[in-house]
């Protein structure tokens, strides 16, 4: 009766982690987030912000989760190509950033691969366009789901999670767009939510 009772639970188990599994495999193998603003500033202001990776650190949502993170930056820093490579607490992990497209003031293309705490891949698209106020900046991200991403995503909300650091981000440029001094603009700002130091 005991084996019985065993092998039961057993095949239960097993029948529990299959169901899992196929409901994962059913998850849709892409992912995209978008966020957008509008700034009182030509497109070319914000774009200078987002084509030169040596600017990111004033605007990024993610700059200040590790002021001690080893970084490496190309040179040069500006347009396809540049790339921005960092090492940091468990708040960023480990990744790399490269442009590999760049529009002057239409559009900035940048590829984010993660080496830690998981390896993942997902690219960035900066798209400016002419407004009646001036620019609207739209900021998406897309990428391929693997098995574990899949699994992952049943459990979190992705827009959830990094919209807020989306939204902080652009705002963060429309300050930096707007103001006639940039360095003033994000002054004591305290950028919020997990994600890599970009």
């Amino acid at each position: 009766m005991l084996k019985k009772t065993i092998l039961g639970v057993g095949l239960a188990l097993v029948g529990l982690v299959l169901l899992f599994c196929l409901v994962v495999a059913l998850q849709p193998s892409g992912f995209a987030l978008e966020r957008s603003t509008t700034m009182d500033a030509p497109p070319s202001r914000a774009f200078e912000h987002v084509n030169d990776l040596a600017l990111w650190d004033a605007w990024s949502p993610w700059s200040k989760l590790d002021p001690n993170a080893k970084t490496t930056l190309s040179q040069p820093s500006v347009g396809k190509g540049a790339t921005f490579a960092w090492v940091g607490n468990s708040a960023i992990g480990e990744g790399s950033l490269t442009i590999v497209e760049s529009r002057p003031n239409e559009r900035v293309e940048v590829e984010q691969v993660f080496v830690k705490p998981f390896a993942g891949k997902a690219n960035f698209t900066f798209a400016f366009e002419p407004a009646e106020s001036g620019t609207r900046l739209s900021w998406k991200m897309e990428g391929k789901n693997d098995f574990m991403g899949k699994a992952m995503c049943l459990f979190m909300d992705m827009d959830s999670m990094l919209g807020k650091d989306f939204e902080q981000g652009l705002a963060n440029l429309k300050a930096i767009a707007e103001s006639s001094n940039p360095q003033e603009a994000t002054a004591g700002e305290e950028p919020r939510g997990n994600g890599s130091k970009s």
